[in-house]
């Protein structure tokens, strides 16, 4: 479908024809039709299916065809961390390039002056407020705020925000909203305390699910069976003689992130830690190093994952087999990106076999299991089934707008 099957505003469609944006994802073709209904709606999608704009153009086309009052604040959208909240102001203004409507991004890290901003967006009315949980909640203490006026409440990557503990803040926010309001809620996955929340918040609202997309086949992946006092040695061996620029280590703690930076650093790899509790400052200089080369290794948590925007990683380790294979995707989904090729190697301890099992099943296929290198000793028995799964193959080491134009292409 293309976006001007859709019934969004021209000053929408305008945004949309500039930026060479033509045909909708798939999920954007299922749930923008459902929230111009005003529907209140949960969708089931990955980083990375155009779920951003599945929620943007819809909300822009219903503010300017509603009557909403332009003093007061009239759209939220919460994100769990800032790294997401930038990207959604960033799609936010070129979406809304044609569109009379204000935005103003609010969350934690930044100068005073960012505070001030923040502060009299709030208090004077912006459209639509972009923001994190705990920073909205610390103005909402400090300032009497109007949210009267709010008639949409959009939640992306719920899944995450609760993971990071921010149940509690969502919901004395959504206390404060109207209760005549449009609630669309977006989550990766969709565990048992997201249908809970859901149902708290949100009026019959209605489903969509986009199936979870597989690794695509330029990703090469594999697997090592070893024990888990053997992982930090074989991460030495994936690492030894090729080029370390760019390398990715998931891990499932943050103190497991800490201690195995650390590790890495003392045998004199270039590693750092990327984790929830480092200060915003922290994780933009980590990030922004990484991104530039100046950091070989990042080691970082699955809270992290989604806010790695990076297209030339060439190998992603999983140090932690990760619970759910939504999360296997989006971890080894960091490499193989704009068009290049990458590795993806998980290691495999006893107790994390029946995790990786859950994501083969998921995948629907074995994954190459590459063999333990000898100065590493013996690793765990395998079964006959499993070891009919080794390849014996051995790892490889490395081998803003246009001018405007309102023409479209005809619809079809």
């Amino acid at each position: 479908m293309f976006f001007d099957e859709l019934p969004l505003s021209d000053g929408v469609l305008d945004a949309l024809w500039d930026m060479h944006f033509d045909e909708c994802t798939p999920v954007q073709e299922k749930t923008i039709p459902v929230i111009l209904q005003g529907k209140d709606v949960i969708s089931c999608a990955q980083t990375g299916t155009g779920k951003t704009a599945a929620y943007i153009l819809p909300l822009l086309t219903n503010l300017e065809y509603d009557n909403h009052d332009s003093e007061r604040l009239n759209a939220i959208i919460m994100a769990p961390t800032r790294e997401l909240a930038q990207q959604i102001d960033q799609q936010m203004e070129g979406f809304g390039y044609y569109v009379p409507f204000s935005s103003v991004p609010v969350y934690g890290g930044n100068d005073g002056g960012a505070w001030g901003t923040q502060t009299n967006g709030l208090l004077r009315g912006a459209d639509i407020v972009i923001a994190t949980p705990g920073r909205l909640l610390s103005l909402m203490n400090i300032y009497d705020i109007d949210f009267s006026g709010v008639k949409y409440f959009i939640l992306d990557e719920a899944d995450r925000m609760l993971d990071m503990g921010f149940y509690d803040d969502i919901m004395t926010i959504v206390k404060r909203l109207p209760k005549d309001r449009q609630t669309i809620l977006f989550s990766a996955t969709m565990p048992d305390n997201i249908r809970r929340m859901a149902k708290a918040i949100m009026r019959d609202p209605e489903e969509v699910r986009i199936a979870i997309s597989r690794p695509p086949e330029s990703i090469h992946q594999m697997a090592v069976d070893l024990y888990e006092g053997q992982k930090v040695g074989m991460v030495e061996h994936l690492l030894e003689g090729r080029d370390l620029k760019k390398v990715i280590l998931f891990a499932g703690k943050k103190q497991r992130v800490k201690d195995l930076a650390r590790s890495l650093s003392r045998k004199g790899l270039d590693a750092r830690p990327m984790h929830s509790d480092l200060e915003q400052r922290e994780r933009d200089e980590v990030m922004l190093d990484f991104r530039n080369g100046k950091v070989d290794i990042l080691v970082a948590t699955d809270i992290v994952a989604r806010g790695i925007d990076v297209d030339d990683i060439p190998l992603v380790i999983n140090f932690d087999v990760p619970r759910d294979p939504e999360d296997y995707v989006h971890r080894i989904g960091r490499t193989a990106r704009a068009e290049n090729k990458g590795e993806a190697v998980t290691l495999v301890s006893e107790e994390d076999r029946r995790f990786f099992t859950k994501i083969e099943r998921f995948l629907k296929k074995k994954i190459e299991r590459l063999p333990l290198p000898a100065d590493l000793g013996e690793g765990p028995a395998i079964t006959s089934d499993e070891s009919a799964t080794r390849s014996g193959k051995g790892y490889s080491g490395g081998s803003r707008h246009s001018s405007r134009n309102r023409g479209r292409h005809p619809r079809k």
